[in-house]
C-alpha cells in the first residue's frame, strides 16, 4: 500500500483588497506548484493589481489558461465558481459573513474550502512584560497598513498595575504617528479603503463612548479630510461593547484592564474568532499557559510580527478553515490517494 498525493484541480480564488498581490501569491504559488490550474476573482476595490499579476504570470512564462482573472460582478462569480463541477476548490480570504455563504455554496458540489476569514486578536501585556518590546510590538500589530488587516490586535489586554502607566506611555507613541499620504516622507498612517469602512469605524466609537469608555487620543475623522481617521486610543473599555466583538478594520485601540491571568485569558477567548493572538511575559511556564489556553491559530509569545512562508497561516472557530503557507498549506490543494497493489506475479 501507498499513498499519491494529486493536484485537486481547477482552483477558484477570492482575494480581499487589504494586500491585493500578497494574497494572490499566497494562493497561487502553491496551488500553481501541486499541479492546479487557478481562476482568480479579485477585489473589485483593487483590481488592477490583479491584472498586473497576471502580466507578470505571462512574462515568466507560465502558459496562458494556467494563471485565469475574472472581475466583475462579485456575486455572479462566485455562484459561478461553487457551482462548476470544473471547479474542485475555492480558497478565500475575507470577511467572515462572505466566507459563510461561500461554504454553504460549496456544499452542493462538495468542493474543498479553505478560508482565511476575520479576526478580533488579543494583544495581552502581563504586568511582568518587557514593557518597552510589548509598546514596539502593540504598535506595529495596531497600527500597520492603518489597521487593516486579519491579524490587526484588535483589543489591547493590560494587567491592572501597569495601565496607567502602559496607556501614558502607548499615547505618547500614538500621538507621534504622521497620517498622511504614503508618498511622502516619516508618513505612518493613511486612509482607510472607503467611506463604508470610515463609517464603521465611526459607529464603533461612538457605541463605546455612550457604555461608558473614554478617548484618550483621537477618535474623530482627521482633518485631512476624505477617508482620514486620527490615530485613535479608548480606555475602559469591556468585552462586551462591540468595539471588542467587531473586527476594526482601523486606527482604534480599545483597552481592556485584567487583574488575573485566568481571567486574561477567558476575555481574550471570549469571540466567535480565533485567527491571531498575542501576549507579553518574561515568564516562560506562563508563556506556555496562555499559549495552549488560547483558542487561536496564530499566537505570538513576546513577538507582533511573525509571518513567514514556512509558517502555517489560519485560525480556529469563525476565523477560517484550513491553513496557508508552509508545507501544511500545500496540502489545501492536493487529493489524497490510496493505492492497494497486490498479485502482481
Amino acid at each position: 500500500m501507498f499513498v499519491l498525493k494529486q493536484p485537486v484541480g481547477v482552483v477558484g480564488a477570492i482575494t480581499p483588497w487589504n494586500f491585493p498581490f500578497a494574497m494572490i501569491t499566497r494562493k497561487v504559488a502553491p496551488a500553481l506548484a501541486c499541479g492546479c490550474t487557478v481562476v482568480i476573482k479579485p477585489s473589485e476595490l483593487t483590481p488592477l493589481t490583479a491584472l498586473a499579476a497576471a502580466e507578470l504570470a505571462l512574462q515568466s512564462r507560465i502558459p496562458p489558461g494556467v494563471l485565469n482573472v475574472v472581475m466583475g460582478d462579485a456575486p455572479k462569480i462566485g455562484n459561478a465558481l461553487l457551482e462548476s463541477p470544473q471547479v474542485r476548490k475555492i480558497t478565500f480570504t475575507g470577511s467572515t459573513a462572505v466566507g459563510k455563504k461561500l461554504m454553504a455554496g460549496a456544499a452542493e458540489t462538495v468542493k474543498k474550502v479553505s478560508l482565511e476569514l476575520g479576526g478580533n486578536a488579543p494583544f495581552i501585556i502581563f504586568d511582568d512584560a518587557d514593557l518597552e518590546a510589548a509598546l514596539k510590538a502593540s504598535l506595529a500589530t495596531k497600527f500597520y497598513n492603518t489597521g487593516q488587516t486579519c491579524i490587526c490586535s484588535n483589543r489591547l489586554l493590560v494587567h491592572e498595575g501597569i495601565y496607567e502607566n502602559f496607556i501614558n506611555a502607548f499615547s505618547n507613541a500614538v500621538k507621534s504617528l504622521k497620517v498622511g499620504n504614503g508618498f511622502s516622507e516619516g508618513v505612518a498612517q493613511g486612509p482607510l479603503i472607503n467611506e463604508a469602512a470610515v463609517q464603521k469605524v465611526e459607529s464603533l466609537v461612538q457605541d463605546a463612548t455612550s457604555k461608558g469608555a473614554k478617548v484618550i487620543l483621537g477618535g474623530k475623522r482627521h482633518n485631512l479630510g476624505f477617508t482620514f481617521y486620527e490615530p485613535t486610543i479608548i480606555s475602559d473599555v469591556k468585552n462586551e461593547m462591540l468595539i471588542a466583538r467587531q473586527e476594526i478594520f482601523g486606527p482604534v485601540t480599545p483597552i481592556i484592564r485584567f487583574k488575573t491571568e485566568e481571567e486574561a485569558i477567558q476575555i481574550a477567548n471570549d469571540t466567535e474568532s480565533g485567527l491571531a493572538a498575542y501576549l507579553f511575559t518574561n515568564n516562560i511556564q506562563r508563556s506556555w499557559r496562555v499559549c495552549e489556553a488560547l483558542e487561536y491559530g496564530i499566537v505570538g509569545v513576546n513577538e507582533g510580527v511573525f509571518a513567514s512562508p514556512g509558517a502555517p497561516f489560519g485560525g480556529f472557530k469563525q476565523s477560517g478553515l484550513g491553513r496557508e503557507s508552509s508545507k501544511y498549506g500545500l496540502d489545501e490543494y492536493l487529493e489524497i490517494k490510496c493505492v492497494c497493489m497486490g498479485n502482481m506475479g
